[in-house]
């Protein structure tokens, strides 16, 4: 059953466990995902020229992308924020991690989320990405096949975020 592959994944010095969504809880989830990411993706299409293939980011007119961006932003909340990495992180209880402290696995929950990334708020994002990855990365790959070079660039653009934060692969056991 697909529901009950898990993939794992090390952050940090944290080894996480994570399952994918139900199918229909995944489209919950995506609805919430698309209305926080739509924004940002839209000033990054900006920065980067919109549709012109030979424009990059180093290319952009900070006076033409500055609206562009200020909308982004402004959409942003943090409560919208903290309402999406709950989903992705507590709610569906699809994550588990190993805890160091008694050498089980546990449930991840909103008491070790806060524990164990406190001061280091940049691995709580990289572990939300990778379940944005484990449950969405197949809808975002065929999109990008279809709908062209700005998506295309949002996915290299999420998977060198990834590699980034990914510890390496002589480092997980």
């Amino acid at each position: 059953m697909k529901q009950m592959e898990t993939k794992t994944v090390t952050v940090g010095e944290n080894t996480f466990y994570i399952t994918p969504f139900p199918a229909m809880t995944a489209a919950n989830v995506f609805g919430q995902l698309v209305k926080f990411v739509t924004p940002i993706a839209g000033g990054i299409a900006s920065l980067a020229g919109g549709d012109k293939k030979d424009t990059s980011v180093f290319d952009m007119n900070i006076d033409a992308v500055a609206p562009a961006l200020t909308m982004a932003a402004a959409s942003l909340s943090g409560d919208k924020l903290e309402e999406l990495v709950r989903q992705l992180m507590i709610t569906h209880k699809n994550i588990v991690v190993d805890d160091p402290s008694t050498g089980e696995a546990v449930r991840l929950t909103k008491d070790i989320v806060n524990e164990m990334f406190c001061g280091d708020i940049q691995d709580m994002f990289a572990l939300a990405i990778e379940v944005v990855k484990v449950n969405y990365n197949g809808f975002f790959k065929k999109t990008a096949a279809r709908f062209g070079p700005v998506i295309a660039a949002l996915t290299k653009a999420a998977d060198t975020i990834n590699t980034a934060t990914s510890t390496p692969a002589s480092s997980e056991n």
